[in-house]
């Protein structure tokens, strides 16, 4: 996956996604994300807007941004999916690695509150 327009995700840390409301209206998201076969995994809560806009529309636009969601990079068109299983289970696995122990104590946090977590994987088109 790594090319001229994706060479970004090797060295940044967060992205900017960016989900599309029913209305057409943009709403950006900065997340922690990993990348494992041509695919960026992100996670969040199960029943978090973005993942309910992704369910209603799976176009959305990823860039290259800092922990505050502040863009550093081009935009890029991509397809989002909910994915379970295997799938779900190699996305922690790739955010574990990336991230370590600030993972691991998000994961151990959402545990105590009872917060399901889904994975979300994006291809740039």
């Amino acid at each position: 996956m790594a090319d001229e327009k994706t060479i970004w995700l090797v060295r940044e840390k967060y992205l900017s996604l960016e989900s599309y409301k029913r209305t057409g209206e943009g709403i950006r998201t900065p997340l922690w994300f990993a990348v494992g076969d041509g695919v960026i995994y992100v996670y969040s809560l199960a029943d978090a807007g973005k993942v309910k806009r992704i369910r209603n529309n799976p176009q959305v636009r990823v860039a290259p941004c800092t922990i505050r969601g502040r863009i550093t990079g081009d935009w890029l068109e991509a397809e989002a999916r909910i994915v379970e299983g295997d799938e779900d289970k190699l996305g922690h696995e790739l955010l574990r690695k990336k991230y370590g122990l600030s993972k691991r104590l998000g994961d151990f946090f959402s545990r105590l509150r009872k917060r399901q977590r889904t994975v979300i994987a994006i291809r740039i088109k």
